[in-house]
């Protein structure tokens, strides 16, 4: 996170430093898949989603320290697209799986599917946009951030995560790919 300055780094908690360079981390794998192979890939996401997903839930963020959590958007559509597509082509046939916890599910005959590479694009487009309102920010506005991001992992993503996450798990063991888990 060279974004910020020593200043910043003491001023916020472990925790927040710790979830603030796992996105990093997550957004660089991101933004270099061309430099993946399809399972090296996995493995990767593999074991990253998992750190993120526990390091969001140990934020302990005094809650809108000042004018209100707000994360700015950041990722244009084109970036997200190029990511999402990015993903979808790295991964091919392993990139749908069947999705069991939307609400339509409950109405639905048949499975829903969804695709590794739209919920990973999601993911990517809420840790880059926490990154670039973080970034040269002030420690209030940071804080603000992490609570707003917070706040929407309870909403929204920790879901998308850990969907994401089981279906990356069947192409890492059970998958057409070789896994290094084996």
């Amino acid at each position: 996170m060279d974004a910020f300055n020593d200043n910043q780094s003491d001023q916020l908690t472990p925790n927040a430093l710790s979830f603030l360079a796992l996105c990093n981390e997550y957004c660089e794998a991101i933004e270099n898949i061309g430099d993946y192979e399809p399972q090296s890939f996995v493995d990767r996401m593999v074991r990253l989603l998992p750190r993120i997903y526990i390091s969001a839930i140990d934020l302990k963020v005094d809650m809108f320290e000042g004018e209100g959590g707000y994360i700015a958007p950041a990722l244009d559509e084109d970036a997200y697209n190029t990511a999402r597509d990015s993903i979808a082509s790295l991964l091919g046939e392993e990139d749908t799986f069947l999705e069991v916890f939307m609400q339509d599910m409950k109405y639905s005959d048949s499975p829903i599917a969804a695709t590794i590479s739209e919920c990973l694009a999601d993911l990517f487009q809420v840790y880059y946009d926490l990154l670039e309102t973080c970034r040269e920010a002030p420690v209030v506005i940071i804080n603000d951030a992490l609570a707003a991001v917070k706040e929407s992992f309870v909403d929204f993503w920790s879901q998308t995560l850990t969907n994401v996450l089981r279906a990356i798990n069947a192409i890492a063991f059970n998958g057409t790919l070789n896994s290094d888990f084996e």
